[in-house]
């Protein structure tokens, strides 16, 4: 199976917001997410979004069920196939992070995100998903999520000077480590 192309901001089928999922466990469903895993793992992501690859679907992937080597700081994030996602922020508490994206390579962004928040929707088969994450894990969520509203993170910038090249911000981080 070839790997599917990651698309990049520009492209106005990132700008969609994408359909609910109606059917769970079908052989349609277990290719696209086989396809995403593809394509996260060349690109060396923590997360990927239907949309990403082209699909107009409300699905995404996330987490690497191990030590990121491109966020040594953060914690583990189970690896999580979630359908049909609905995010409820706990508080109304921000938290800025530098963000990446495999489909905006080699820029970063600071990035307020909710700093708690409970997350709910469905795996694979259609059985219920329920956590209540916080930090990092809580924002890997966030920024997947927007994806599916057609929302790319240089879009919630609040200070556009906190926005730019990896290589330049950071010297000595591989420019190539987006989420």
């Amino acid at each position: 199976m070839q790997v599917r192309d990651i698309l990049k901001m520009g492209d106005a089928r990132l700008l969609r917001v994408a359909q609910p999922v109606q059917q769970f466990g079908t052989q349609a469903l277990h290719d696209l997410v086989a396809e995403m895993e593809q394509a996260m793992q060349k690109a060396q992501g923590v997360g990927l979004a239907a949309p990403q690859i082209g699909e107009d679907l409300q699905v995404v992937i996330f987490g690497t069920g191990q030590a990121n080597p491109r966020y040594p700081e953060a914690p583990v994030v189970p690896k999580t196939v979630l359908i049909n996602p609905v995010l409820e922020p706990m508080g109304v508490e921000l938290e800025d992070g530098w963000e990446g994206c495999l489909s905006v390579p080699g820029m970063r962004g600071l990035v307020p995100r909710f700093k708690h928040l409970k997350y709910k929707g469905f795996d694979l088969q259609g059985q219920a998903i329920e956590r209540e994450v916080s930090g990092f894990h809580a924002r890997v969520v966030q920024h997947e999520c927007d994806h599916l509203m057609g929302v790319l993170y240089p879009m919630r910038i609040k200070d556009m000077a906190q926005f730019g090249f990896a290589d330049v911000l950071f010297p000595g981080l591989d420019s190539n480590s987006d989420d």
